[in-house]
């Protein structure tokens, strides 16, 4: 059983699949900006509730973001303790590539970067950037994207789908990597992606300590 985990906005999800990459069941709700503290009692009710064990875990996979600073963190602390404890495989997939995965009609994947900012994945490009809301294109506000509840709101995006299926498309991404690559990512060094240094810092010394 994969264990896959979102949980860079405010509309979190988990995911559960066959190693064959058939869904088992999935979790995805709309919280708030603590959406953390409910990752765990939801996975738990989650894998009771499909009859499954949590020892029965060979993989786990979890999105790399961008997104939320802390809820980066969460979910990173809780996929590695998850496989540090059950002696698993873990993967990190770029959460803003998997959605457009999820969804091949939309024309990009919007999160939120702060107050009036937004990072922004278009189709066909390798990267996300970070742009103000007044930078954001028009089509972006019409045509389909995925975007939390939350930033559909705040930057006008009428057409905007949530990404409450993260999860499961995070999973099967993970799958296909574990094919070509047992072993998966470095436990150590696996960390999220940070496109921004966090609020007030305005730059990191070349000796300071990286997060694991």
């Amino acid at each position: 059983m994969i264990i896959a985990i979102y949980s860079a906005s405010t509309d979190p999800s988990l995911a559960l699949l066959e190693p064959q990459g058939a869904l088992i069941g999935q979790d995805g709700w709309s919280g708030t900006p603590s959406q953390g503290r409910e990752l765990m009692p939801h996975l738990a009710k989650l894998i009771a509730g499909h009859h499954r064990r949590i020892q029965d875990t060979t993989a786990v996979a979890v999105g790399t973001g961008p997104g939320s600073f802390t809820g980066l963190r969460v979910g990173m602390s809780l996929a590695k303790g998850l496989a540090l404890g059950l002696g698993v495989p873990i993967l990190g997939v770029p959460s803003l590539a998997a959605w457009l995965n999820a969804e091949p009609d939309v024309h990009a994947a919007v999160a939120r970067a702060g107050a009036q900012e937004a990072f922004l994945l278009l189709r066909g490009e390798p990267d996300p950037v970070v742009v103000h809301a007044d930078e954001l294109p028009s089509a972006i506000r019409s045509e389909p994207v995925v975007a939390p509840a939350d930033v559909a709101q705040a930057f006008g995006l009428a057409a905007a789908r949530s990404p409450v299926g993260a999860a499961a498309a995070i999973g099967k991404w993970a799958i296909a990597r574990l094919a070509a690559s047992p072993s998966g990512d470095d436990l150590a060094r696996l960390e999220p992606m940070y496109l921004r240094l966090p609020r007030g810092v305005e730059r990191v010394p070349a000796e300071a300590v990286r997060w694991q």
